[in-house]
């Protein structure tokens, strides 16, 4: 007879008494109910089953209750949350289900074998005709074969028979039967079920297992599906974020939408791992998501749930323990030990922090893997295994709780002392190992910092860490570990560790910092009994106050950097580096007051350059290339200053070849940033359009410049800007200005002629919109009002021109250049003087031929310049031939925007090639000078 099995727990284990052939009142001992309450449960059970008497309600125990096809899979628990995402996990695992009569679901636990095993149960339970039966073995204690047949045979509502073991009964109940059986949480009592399993199969040919265990049960024909953590990929849209704003919103305040994406980053702290998951969630509504991120670090003290029906899931150390407490204690042992790694390690790693052989420890990691408390994966150089953090934790609490702490995290410190000295040596694939082991290096250090008796192991890892980092160019890292290193070093030792951290601060763009790094590295120095290395550290950071002005944010007051000078030159001695350092200092105090001079003294120009030139001298004897790169850009800047844009250009390349041998220490890769954006201005003051572009691409794409891609970007878009390349600048700027915006929005004079030059770009385009959008990112720079007759004088009159305004962009260049030399030297003189008898001659100027005369003395020798003078040479001469010639020149130098604007201005068949060039390059036509 086919009967519901609509009946409850305590129903349930009456039946199987009755089949046991006991009293009402034996069975009320046993349950520890009344007689009566007994009696009502067998009333029940007859009329349910539909049974005249207690024999047949005996006999009936010994069947399995068979499911009312009516009613959905009824057996199968009905979980109270719904079950997110997993749509692959299903997938995959329904397919094994219908292929493999033997599936274990493998997994830690809290990674959510149950839920999927019943979300992939429910949805097979049409195809198996007699049902689906769900056992949770959580219960059990025993793993013997009697007690798992007896548990099984009591979900499957069967009573045992005299003579005949419950084993038998559950095989004889399930022989034709086409179902599937679900075992959940077996990995207690594998040595049970393992043998159990294999007889029903063989007895069963058409029921099919599908298990849950946190290790395999290594019987014939098992096919293993390992369940991974709940899918992070997508961010913000994946299933671990789902089953956070679920459970979440459980509690009545749903989190913002907005905020899926930290969230999406607080589910990659907590592995993915489902139970964690929830239990965070749980608390969303107390702590927040930043509260919650904040507990990351203490996972197991966070993630504590409150009731539930199974105490194993009350929290993640709950699931832990129960873990822990199948292993065997050798293997407890190397779980803890094993947790001192914060990532992946191989097991020559593992058998060195735990001083023991790799084969005892291979097979011990091989038992931790098969129960899921290891992550197993293919590396390039083998096997490497893996604890998720949460189990990483536990086994870290563990191995304080035995005492073993300080042992281990001895021995990891010095295995990652190791591994930092091998990665020193830069191979093909160093940026995978060190990214491997840098947490190991991290946590290695902070714990032997604090420890005065490993001083020395921690300074040594503080400055292998700064190293490696600054390789890896994460400089932010880089700087803080080589402040670090010097903290822990000696004296001696700690001025070279803070000179490292001054050039690292140089490279990202932090003057300020630099300053303090060498101030304090002179005290260091001067403590160590070093005078000379204290008088070259405090006529650096003077230096540096002079070279890197733009970088400070609190510029150096005058009267402290001629201070330094000062001390600097009273410590130096004979010392040759000392000495070379403070004249180094003093020429660029020299250029720093010339520049700030009201007006341009020509009887200084010599002696400033005397100056700059005994300072490159000087460092040139040292025989350091790199104080000697310093000296030449304080020397380039002195002949800009001076106008000699030529020898300037001369000294910047001069730089570039002498660095090009230079170590890629922090100092030498600082100095090297410097030079390329100076040999960039060079090119683009002596019309080397093609030099300039390609000094500045290597800037824009030096790795260091990550931080600060708007100061990254800058120069190449200048160089853009005045070539007419319109479609690299407007990509380019989307860059700068979302790096610019990231930033905070810095302001500064440095970043002013890139944006001016964006802003002409879409003024020649004649895109308003975007070019009062560029304008209001001038406003914000705040640039000094001095430089409208630079860059913007420039920019402006290119537009002006363009516009067919030449009387607006004379009267835009109206000063004379030796009226506002301060803001014309450097790249913008030659560009301002052509520009400037340019638009002379299409004003009408009656001057006009004096003006060419003039400024073709100063650009001779500038390609494009030259040819801009040039063409308007030949405008005034009305010679069409020699105008044409000229566009042939702007190609050649590498400026398709003049180019255009030539055959625009040659009139007739010209005039419409010309036009056709600049729709081509994107740009709005010109309008001929009336």
């Amino acid at each position: 007879m086919t009967a519901t099995v609509d009946i409850s727990a305590r129903e349930a284990e009456v039946l199987t008494l009755v089949g046991e052939h006991l009293s009402n009142a034996e069975i009320g001992a046993r349950l520890f109910i009344s007689v009566r309450t007994v009696e009502s449960h067998v009333s029940s059970l007859l009329r349910k089953l539909g049974v005249p008497d207690r024999r047949a309600l005996a006999q009936h125990a010994s069947e399995p209750v068979r499911a009312d096809r009516s009613h959905p899979a009824p057996e199968l628990p009905a979980p109270l949350t719904s079950f997110i995402g997993r749509r692959r996990e299903r997938a995959e695992l329904t397919e094994m289900i219908r292929n493999d009569r033997q599936v274990t679901a493998v997994g830690p636990g809290g990674v959510g074998k149950t839920r999927l095993a019943l979300s992939v149960a429910a949805e097979v339970a049409e195809e198996f005709s007699d049902g689906v039966w769900f056992v949770d073995l959580v219960p059990i204690t025993s793993p013997d074969i009697d007690v798992v047949a007896g548990t099984v045979g009591l979900a499957l509502g069967l009573g045992e028979q005299p003579g005949r073991g419950m084993d038998e009964s559950v095989l004889a109940a399930l022989a034709d039967r086409h179902a599937l059986l679900v075992l959940d949480n077996c990995e207690h009592v594998r040595d049970g079920v393992a043998p159990f399993i294999e007889r029903l199969l063989a007895a069963c040919p058409r029921v099919t297992v599908l298990a849950t265990s946190r290790a395999r049960l290594l019987v014939p024909f098992e096919r293993a599906y390992t369940v991974p953590p709940m899918s992070l990929a997508g961010d913000g849209e994946s299933d671990a974020v789902a089953l956070f704003m679920d459970r979440a919103a459980a509690s009545g305040w749903p989190p913002n939408h907005a905020l899926r994406e930290q969230v999406a980053a607080f589910c990659g702290g907590l592995d993915g791992m489902a139970l964690a998951i929830e239990l965070a969630a749980a608390r969303w509504t107390t702590l927040g998501l930043d509260g919650l991120t904040d507990g990351l670090s203490d996972q197991l003290r966070m993630l504590a749930g409150g009731a539930r029906t199974d105490d194993r899931h009350r929290s993640v150390r709950a699931a832990l323990d129960w873990s822990h407490a199948l292993l065997e204690p050798a293997d407890r042992v190397l779980l803890r030990r094993m947790s001192v790694f914060m990532k992946s390690f191989s097991v020559t790693a593992a058998a060195e922090v735990t001083a023991s052989g790799k084969g005892v420890v291979a097979d011990g990691l091989a038992r931790l893997a098969e129960q899921s408390l290891l992550a197993v994966m293919a590396s390039p150089t083998g096997t490497e295994y893996r604890a998720l953090e949460t189990i990483r934790q536990y086994g870290m609490e563990r191995l304080a709780e035995a005492g073993e702490l300080d042992e281990v995290r001895s021995l990891h410190l010095r295995w990652c002392l190791a591994e930092a000295a091998d990665l020193a040596v830069v191979r093909a694939d160093w940026r995978a190992r060190f990214d491997a082991v840098a947490d190991d290096l991290r946590a290695a250090l902070a714990w032997a910092a604090d420890r005065p008796e490993l001083r020395a192991e921690a300074y040594g890892l503080a400055r292998q860490l700064a190293e490696l980092t600054f390789t890896r160019h994460l400089i932010g890292e880089s700087q803080q570990r080589y402040e670090q290193a010097a903290a822990l070093a000696d004296d001696s030792a700690a001025a070279p560790m803070l000179r490292q951290a001054a050039a690292v601060a140089g490279c990202r763009m932090r003057g300020d910092d630099m300053y303090r790094l060498n101030r304090a590295a002179a005290d260091a120095a001067r403590r160590a009994g070093d005078t000379a290395g204290a008088a070259a550290d405090l006529a650096t950071a003077a230096t540096n106050a002079y070279r890197f002005a733009s970088k400070f944010v609190s510029p150096l007051p005058p009267g402290e950097a001629i201070a330094l000078v000062a001390e600097a030159e009273e410590l130096a001695g004979d010392d040759p580096a000392a000495r070379a350092a403070v004249a180094l200092a003093e020429a660029g105090r020299a250029l720093t007051e010339a520049f700030g001079a009201a007006e341009g003294s020509p009887d200084a120009v010599p002696e400033t350059i005397a100056c700059a030139e005994r300072a490159v001298e000087l460092a040139h004897r040292t025989g350091d290339p790199l104080a000697e790169s310093a000296a030449l850009d304080t020397l380039t800047g002195t002949q800009s200053w001076a106008g000699d844009a030529f020898a300037a250009a001369a000294t910047a390349r001069r730089r570039m070849t002498l660095l090009a041998s230079a170590p890629r220490t922090p100092t030498g890769t600082h100095e090297l940033i410097d030079a390329l954006g100076e040999a960039t201005e060079a090119g683009l003051g002596v019309g080397d359009l093609p030099g300039a572009r390609r000094w500045a691409r290597q800037l824009a794409d030096h790795p260091m410049l990550a931080e600060v891609g708007h100061r990254a970007t800058s120069q190449l878009l200048v160089a853009d800007a005045l070539a007419g390349n319109v479609d690299e600048v407007l990509t380019r700027s989307a860059r700068f200005l979302e790096a610019w915006q990231r930033a905070g929005n810095p302001t500064g004079s440095v970043l002013g002629a890139a944006v001016a030059g964006v802003e002409m770009i879409h003024g020649l385009r004649d895109d308003r919109d975007a070019r009062r959008e560029w304008s209001a990112v001038m406003d914000q720079l705040d640039t000094p009002a001095e430089h409208t007759y630079g860059y913007r004088a420039v920019y402006d009159s290119m537009l002006l021109l363009h516009n067919g305004d030449a009387g607006g962009a004379l009267e835009r260049m109206a000063p004379e250049p030796g009226e506002v030399w301060r803001w014309l030297t450097w790249v913008w003189l030659h560009w301002y003087v052509a520009l400037r008898a340019e638009a002379t001659v299409l004003a009408g100027s009656p001057d006009a031929a004096d003006r060419l005369a003039e400024a073709g003395t100063i650009v001779a020798g500038n390609p494009v310049a030259g040819a801009i003078v040039e063409r308007a040479g030949a405008l005034l001469a009305d010679d069409r031939e020699r105008l044409l010639a000229t566009a042939a020149a702007f190609d050649a130098a590498g400026c398709r925007y003049q180019s255009a604007r030539t055959m625009v201005l040659a009139g007739g068949d010209h005039a419409a090639r010309g036009a056709a060039a600049l729709a081509e390059l994107g740009l709005a036509p010109m309008t001929p000078p009336g």
